[in-house]
């Protein structure tokens, strides 16, 4: 299964035509997913099944229905196991951008992190998964498929915002901060946590 969000509501990718009695299930091969986009965004639907028998399709199928931006970022821990957030449009959020030109998904991630914090020394520990948005640009829908990143950095130096970029503000966040900063955030980066994360300190739970 798979979650597509427009602005926070999930379309759901499934191998199952009835996941529920208040979800309405188009195949995802023959779907108008502009028409489905325009109907979640004016309330008329709210919970969306998008499916097909084999799993290996769902994406394949999605890729097709809309342009794609690639963009990859990071979640980035210090040596105090703090992640790095950036504030930007009234919502937290983890550092991420477009991919360029002749750029590896890990080399757009560490840039990206770099340029939008100012964060160096950064170390790519291991690939986290793939999130999806749809998002509107110039009167037209694109699907951004963003590539995640756990990273490393020592780095103790100034956090610098990129102001032409949007972003507010930069901060390392330690386990209750970022419990607050992700009833504030967005759907697709609360899916990179965790459970403990959204719901109780893992210090505070029995053993």
């Amino acid at each position: 299964m798979y979650k597509v969000f427009v602005n926070d509501v999930p379309i759901i990718l499934s191998t199952n035509k009835n996941i529920g009695e208040k979800y309405s299930s188009f195949p995802i091969k023959e779907v108008n997913l502009i028409e489905i986009i325009e109907k979640i965004n004016s309330g008329e639907l709210i919970f969306v099944n998008l499916y097909h028998n084999k799993e290996e399709k769902l994406v394949k199928h999605l890729l097709k229905k809309l342009p794609v931006v690639t963009a990859a970022g990071g979640m980035v821990f210090n040596d105090n196991r703090e992640i790095l957030f950036i504030y930007r449009n009234k919502r937290w959020d983890l550092p991420k951008g477009k991919i360029e030109k002749d750029e590896c998904l890990e080399e757009t991630a560490k840039r990206e992190v770099m340029e939008e914090t100012g964060v160096k020394d950064l170390e790519i520990m291991r690939f986290i998964g793939k999130t999806y948005h749809i998002f509107k640009r110039r009167d037209k829908y694109k699907l951004k498929v963003t590539h995640w990143y756990e990273m490393h950095s020592s780095y103790t130096g100034l956090l610098i915002p990129e102001l032409g970029e949007g972003i507010k503000k930069v901060k390392w966040k330690n386990f209750e901060k970022i419990q607050k900063a992700l009833t504030k955030s967005y759907a697709n980066i609360k899916l990179l946590f965790p459970q403990e994360y959204l719901t109780t300190n893992p210090k505070d739970r029995v053993a």
